[in-house]
C-alpha cells in the first residue's frame, strides 16, 4: 500500500509513516526498495529476517558450550547423547565445537566405571585426611574403616593414577653421644617394644624445631603399650626442666604405679641430677640406651620422624609460640586420636586403648 493510503487508514500523518518505515528498514538492514514489493519479495524479506534470528539464536548455545564444557569429555558425552536423538555426529561436533576424531577416539578408549570413580574418591579423601602421609597400607585400612572393601594393590593402582605420593623422607643421620662414658641406668628395655599393659614402660627423648626466631625444644613421653603421647613440653632453652615438665604432665594424666620403666638416651638432660632425683622421688626405674645407639630408643625416634615428616617440615614457623601451638594440634587432633599404627592393628592410640579396655572389662565380667 502507498504511504498516503496507510496514513489515511491509520489516521496519522504521511511524515510519521515514512519515518517509521525508514526506522524499520535501518534496524533490519534492509535496502530501501525502489518501488512497491511484490508478494514474492515480501516472502523473501520475511525469510531473511527469520534466518537472521535463527543464526543469532544458534550463537547463544555455541558460546555457552565453550564456557560450560571446558573438558572435551563433557562435549563428547553431549555428542553421544545427541546421537540417540538421530543427530549426525558430524553436525553435533560442528555445533558443539569439538573434534570429531577426538570423539571417536574417546569412544574406543575404555571408559572409567562408577566403581573406579567411587574408589578413587575414598582413596583421595583418606590420603588428604592423613595430611598426605599415608602409604598404600594405611590407606587400605582407612578406606576399609569407611565400609569400602578394597585391596592394597587396587589402592596402589588408584594412587598411582591420581599421582598421590606420600611426603618424602629425609635420610636419618645418627649423631655421636657427647657423654659416651656416663652410666646412670642400664638398658632395661633391651628393645622389647611390645608391652602388654599400659603404664608399664614409657620412652622419652628431646628434639628441636627450627623457627624464624630460633630453635624450639620439644620433650615427649610415649607409652609403649599404645604408642600414645602421654606427656610433652616445649621450651626455648635446652635443659632438664623441659623433660621434667613433660614427665609431670604424663604422671598427672596417667597416674602410673611405682616400678614404671622410663627409657631414654644418655643425653645430659637425662643423666643430670634433677632428672635422676625426679625418677627416684616417684619410684621410676631408669633405663638408658647404649652409647651412640639410637635404635635402642627406636619408637621415640620414629615418633619424632613422623612429627617432622608429616607435620613440621612443610611449615615455616615465624616464632617458637607458633610452632608450639602447631605441635599441640598434631598431638591432640591427629596423632593420638586419628593416626593409625600397623603395630596396633591399624588403630589410632586412643582407639586401641578403648578397644583393649573393653576386652579387659568383658573378661572380668565373664569371670565373675
Amino acid at each position: 500500500m502507498p504511504v498516503r493510503e496507510v496514513a489515511i487508514a491509520m489516521g496519522v500523518g504521511d511524515t510519521a509513516v515514512r519515518r517509521w518505515v525508514q526506522q524499520y528498514k535501518s534496524a533490519n538492514g534492509l535496502p530501501r526498495p525502489s518501488g512497491p514489493l511484490t508478494a514474492e519479495q515480501l516472502r523473501i524479506r520475511e525469510l531473511e529476517i527469520e534466518n537472521r534470528q535463527l543464526r543469532e539464536d544458534n550463537d547463544i548455545p555455541k558460546k555457552s558450550v565453550g564456557l560450560l564444557c571446558t573438558n572435551p569429555q563433557i562435549g563428547f558425552g553431549v555428542v553421544k547423547h545427541l546421537q540417540t536423538k538421530a543427530i549426525a555426529v558430524l553436525r553435533a561436533c560442528r555445533l558443539l565445537g569439538v573434534s570429531r576424531s577426538g570423539y571417536y577416539k574417546s569412544r574406543r578408549a575404555p571408559g572409567r566405571s562408577v566403581r573406579d570413580v567411587r574408589e578413587e574418591v575414598y582413596v583421595r579423601a583418606a590420603f588428604s585426611a592423613s595430611h598426605e602421609t599415608y602409604g598404600s597400607r594405611r590407606i587400605v585400612r582407612a578406606v576399609r574403616s569407611q565400609g569400602l572393601s578394597i585391596g592394597r594393590y587396587r589402592v596402589r593402582k588408584l594412587m598411582k593414577r591420581a599421582q598421590l605420593t606420600p611426603r618424602w623422607r629425609r635420610r636419618f643421620v645418627t649423631t655421636p653421644n657427647s657423654h659416651p662414658n656416663v652410666r646412670v641406668g642400664d638398658n632395661l628395655l633391651d628393645r622389647q617394644f611390645s608391652v602388654q599393659h599400659p603404664n608399664q614402660t614409657w620412652v622419652t627423648d628431646i628434639t628441636h624445631v627450627v623457627t624464624g626466631r630460633g630453635w624450639l625444644y620439644l620433650a615427649a613421653v610415649l607409652d609403649l603399650y599404645s604408642r600414645k603421647v602421654v606427656g610433652w613440653a616445649t621450651a626455648t632453652t635446652l635443659s632438664s626442666s623441659v623433660v621434667i615438665q613433660a614427665l609431670d604432665r604424663a604422671m598427672a594424666q596417667r597416674h602410673p604405679p611405682r616400678g614404671l620403666i622410663v627409657h631414654s638416651d644418655r643425653g645430659s638432660q637425662f643423666t643430670g641430677g634433677a632428672y635422676q632425683h625426679y625418677l627416684h622421688r616417684y619410684g621410676i626405674r631408669c633405663s638408658m640406651s647404649r652409647a651412640g645407639n639410637c635404635w635402642d630408643n627406636a619408637v621415640m625416634e620414629r615418633f619424632f620422624l613422623s612429627l617432622k615428616r608429616e607435620w613440621l617440615w612443610p611449615q615455616r614457623y615465624a616464632n617458637q609460640s607458633e610452632a608450639a601451638k602447631d605441635i599441640a594440634r598434631y598431638i591432640h587432633l591427629f596423632y593420638n586420636p586419628v593416626r593409625i599404627h600397623s603395630t596396633l592393628g591399624y588403630l589410632a592410640p586412643d582407639a586401641y586403648e578403648q578397644v583393649e579396655a573393653q576386652k579387659t572389662r568383658f573378661k572380668l565380667s565373664t569371670k565373675t
